[in-house]
């Protein structure tokens, strides 16, 4: 990992040259060949090696998990048991590794989300409609994932929390630099309740490449893309097409024909994306994927397969009925925040499942319990 953690400094998002040496060679033989800087690996020219090395000679990844830890924020490795494997869909632009701030699992959470982007400059309307879907969504149980940003991502943060469901931000920066700095209380407010990732080192700063870049894992990490509001060179076209390129589904919501704030999103939906025009379409839509469907649950998996604390959690609903996600907190002596955390990983793994303001097992937990087997 700390191989891994080195290239975060080196090597840009998205390097898909850096991406194959790491691929052919190891994390370990590449960084051993960037801090020797003597015969230059393929792909790249002298003077960008040249580079490179300079990079590397002023790396210490011991100092960025120090720096990291200190602000609460942890490493996550391809091939490590919280890695959303979702991830390896972009082949060698892959992350070399993602920096998470905040207590649920990555992993878990991915397994039921959907992207929220558009306009930063949106309309009222479209910042209506970014947050009435957010939260439709929040309330189905599916994780809102945005970028952070000012206009729709924000609205769509917000009608997530505002709903009491969770939302994770993917930014173009180190995690423990909220950008942009108006939005700081609410990027502080999705690492409490929610998460917010990013590849970027800790303090790294954000540049016009690196939000491009940052929307290819927006768009790998999530069952589906929605765009509210687009022009016509907005970033969050690029989220939308690397949606499509990946295999996910691409929805757009319309809005007038003659706004120009439309034409990006009306231009998507002339191609091969999906008009909707709520949550429930949404749900529609990217819940007809396997065993992600609503009406197609999985099966409970064996508790002992949860942490400690998702167990008492688990054991804190009744057998009957709804709690809320406060009286749950109450119940397994925790915090509101971490309870709706592990609420939604419990709700990923098919033993929960939400009804507007209250949690309750899910079908197959009730016949596990009625079995003599109880959930927890």
């Amino acid at each position: 990992m700390l191989d891994r953690v080195f290239l975060t400094r080196v090597i840009e998002p998205g390097d898909e040259t850096g991406g194959r040496w790491v691929r052919e060679r190891g994390a370990a033989e590449v960084v051993r060949r960037l801090r020797e800087g003597a015969r230059a690996l393929p792909g790249v020219s002298a003077k960008r090696w040249a580079g490179l090395c300079a990079r590397a000679a002023a790396a210490d990844p011991r100092r960025d998990l120090a720096v990291a830890r200190a602000a609460g924020v942890r490493f996550v490795a391809p091939g490590t048991a919280e890695w959303p494997g979702q991830l390896d869909d972009l082949g060698d632009a892959r992350p070399l590794g993602l920096w998470v701030r905040g207590g649920p699992s990555l992993r878990m959470w991915a397994l039921r989300s959907v992207a929220v982007v558009g306009a930063r400059a949106c309309t009222e309307y479209g910042a209506h409609m970014a947050t009435t879907l957010a939260a439709g969504l929040a309330e189905r149980g599916w994780v809102v994932v945005s970028g952070g940003a000012y206009g729709v991502d924000g609205a769509a943060h917000r009608g997530a929390l505002g709903a009491g469901g969770a939302t994770a931000a993917v930014l173009a920066c180190g995690v423990d630099r909220p950008y942009p700095p108006g939005h700081t209380g609410l990027i502080n407010r999705i690492a409490e309740q929610g998460l917010v990732v990013g590849e970027l080192p800790p303090g790294d700063h954000p540049t016009p490449s690196r939000f491009i870049l940052r929307n290819r894992v927006i768009a790998a990490l999530t069952r589906g893309t929605v765009v509210v509001e687009a022009a016509h060179r907005s970033g969050s076209l690029v989220t939308a097409r690397a949606a499509q390129r990946l295999g996910r589904h691409t929805m757009g919501v319309p809005g007038p024909a003659t706004s120009a704030l439309s034409a990006g999103v009306h231009e998507l939906l002339r191609g091969d994306a999906v008009l909707v025009g709520d949550a429930a379409e949404v749900v529609e839509l990217v819940g007809d994927m396997g065993e992600l469907s609503p009406e197609r649950r999985g099966p409970v998996l064996p508790t002992d397969l949860l942490e400690p604390r998702t167990r008492h959690v688990l054991a804190a609903l009744p057998a009957r009925g709804t709690v809320t996600a406060t009286e749950a907190a109450r119940r397994a002596q925790t915090t509101g925040d971490d309870a709706i955390a592990r609420l939604y990983e419990l709700r990923a793994l098919g033993y929960v499942e939400r009804h507007g303001d209250g949690w309750k097992l899910t079908r197959q937990t009730m016949i596990s319990v009625r079995g003599g087997r109880g959930p927890c």
